[in-house]
């Protein structure tokens, strides 16, 4: 295939790709996401990779978890909670909480579910990965660490979760940063028959559909979420210790169980816990954000996402969408932490 073929190939899969995600989630009506200006704090200069290591892993039973996570800046600092995705972990991070904890922020940063250090606290409780568990998960973490209302900053699965949090209890959320911005699913959409070239972009969900999917992420987890790095983020020059350091994380023995769950739950192909019903019902509705938000899209980022024009009218107080240039991928935490940084103290002052 030649290089101009290839790149026009990429081009209309992406543009296609965007299209149906755009519809997939609910999202209706262009809309011109509206700058808003605001008073920006400073931050030192920060390098991705700068930084290795969070330190301690600390540890606290929270709903049906317990939940290892870390914690940078001062105990009485105003609250950020900050939440990876897939196969990521709270690595992608590393660089942007010492960026808050030098500015006065309480950063917290958790392993989801099915990663790192945290656990089911019961062997009978279901390994359930549908959306709006993992929100209860923080909901229930929130409670634990005594957090009653927080900045909220989130990428993949995070970025998801940190926007159902924002819907259905915007009582506890100060502010928001969406990496890829308005995520919130429908898993009757989800249903719906793609064009070929967009299902493509979505090959390792219906793997992971089959029995022989799920054995091949159990046996190749680290050479799967490598490839995944690889493909999201075309342009990231990751090295191999900074893959380990997050590769560790996957070795969580609920982890395979509850990625599974995950995608074959959004297809419909496998059952939710009916004491979610409700929830469920309220975000197949696509609801509004009604706290102040910043949404970030990278540049060179290789993963489906909807257009930023596509979701801006469904964050009704005031918000801006902010694209990071320079080959930035889908790991945009990690990638660029000081312009997330950034836009987590420059949402701050909308609030």
């Amino acid at each position: 295939m030649s290089e101009g073929i290839s790149q026009n190939r990429r081009r209309f899969v992406g543009a296609a790709a965007v299209t149906v995600a755009t519809a997939q989630l609910g999202l209706i009506g262009p809309a011109a996401a509206r700058p808003v200006e605001t008073e920006s704090v400073p931050l030192p200069a920060n390098k991705p990779g700068t930084n290795t290591s969070f330190g301690v892993t600390k540890q606290v039973d929270a709903g049906v978890l317990n939940v290892g996570y870390s914690e940078a800046g001062a105990s009485d600092g105003p609250a950020v909670l900050l939440l990876h995705g897939w196969p990521y972990d709270v690595h992608t991070y590393v660089d942007v909480a010492p960026l808050l904890a030098s500015v006065g922020y309480r950063v917290i940063v958790p392993y989801l579910r099915g990663y790192g250090s945290t656990r089911l606290l019961s062997s009978k409780t279901v390994r359930n990965g549908q959306q709006s568990v993992i929100a209860v998960d923080v909901i229930a973490l929130m409670d634990a660490l005594g957090i009653e209302k927080a900045i909220l900053g989130g990428c993949d699965w995070g970025a998801r979760t940190v926007c159902i949090l924002a819907a259905l209890w915007p009582e506890r959320c100060k502010a928001l940063v969406s990496v890829s911005g308005y995520l919130i699913g429908n898993q009757q959409l989800g249903k719906m028959p793609l064009p070929p070239q967009v299902e493509l972009q979505w090959w390792y969900q219906y793997y992971f559909t089959t029995e022989r999917g799920r054995a091949g992420y159990e046996k190749y987890t680290r050479d799967f979420a490598r490839l995944i790095w690889h493909i999201a983020s075309p342009k990231w020059r990751f090295d191999d210790a900074i893959f380990e350091r997050s590769a560790a994380a996957l070795d969580n023995p609920d982890h395979v169980d509850i990625v599974i769950h995950n995608y074959r739950w959004r297809l419909g192909l496998a059952e939710g816990e009916a004491k979610y019903d409700d929830l469920e019902k309220r975000l197949a509705q696509a609801p509004t954000i009604d706290v102040p938000a910043i949404t970030l899209e990278g540049d060179a980022n290789g993963a489906p996402r909807p257009e930023p024009s596509a979701y801006a009218k469904k964050f009704t107080r005031r918000y801006e969408h902010r694209t990071i240039s320079g080959g930035i991928g889908h790991n945009l935490p990690q990638e660029a932490p000081q312009a997330f940084a950034q836009a987590v103290i420059d949402v701050d002052h909308f609030s």
